[in-house]
């Protein structure tokens, strides 16, 4: 099954033109669009660039600045330090694969709230409060079992690291020794 991308035309003005409607549209459209799992990209009517990325980081910008934040100024400092890095390749899809984990887990909770409740609850935020009291344990046992799932995808990116080094540097005749974390030649 393929997947038809709804594409956005961006014109120097500034304006977002959608082709499947053939309307021009705002960054509150495209948020809508990205809300509603719509595959969509973003590229400049006049050169073709693809500017999907940019557009989105412009959306995310806007949900920062008006209201709570999820990126806390250290976040944001600690993923600025991580370009350039060795590690940076690897860090987008650890990302994407945890943040995806944590999606899950969310998307379980409201089935489990969907359950007990139905649909359309009626429910004062005191009530959900002690709905999710009762919840702990599952939620606990949920995040482990989210915690140990990063970890390892963690220390796999790390065995793949040294083996891509060792790999390296077997090439340059330089041998790696694992007791000491050094290099020899």
């Amino acid at each position: 099954m393929t997947v038809e991308i709804r594409q956005i035309k961006k014109y120097p003005n500034r304006r977002l033109y959608d082709t499947l409607t053939s309307s021009y549209i705002t960054l509150c459209d495209v948020k809508d669009l990205v809300l509603h799992y719509s595959h969509l990209q973003v590229v400049d009517a006049k050169t073709g660039e693809d500017l999907t990325r940019s557009i989105l980081l412009q959306i995310l910008l806007e949900e920062e600045s008006g209201g709570v934040p999820i990126f806390s100024s250290e976040l944001l400092c600690i993923m600025i330090r991580l370009y350039g890095n060795a590690m940076q390749g690897m860090l987008g899809k650890y990302l994407e694969n945890n943040i995806r984990s944590f999606t899950e887990f969310q998307h379980k909770l409201q089935e489990q709230s969907r359950a007990v409740f139905g649909e359309n609850p009626q429910m004062s935020p005191d009530f959900l409060a002690q709905f999710l009291n009762l919840q702990k344990p599952v939620m606990q046992s949920m995040m482990s079992a989210y915690i140990d799932q990063s970890q390892k995808m963690f220390q796999q990116m790390q065995e793949q690291i040294r083996s891509q080094t060792r790999h390296m540097l077997s090439g340059m005749d330089i041998r790696y020794q694992e007791s000491e974390d050094s290099y020899q030649r």
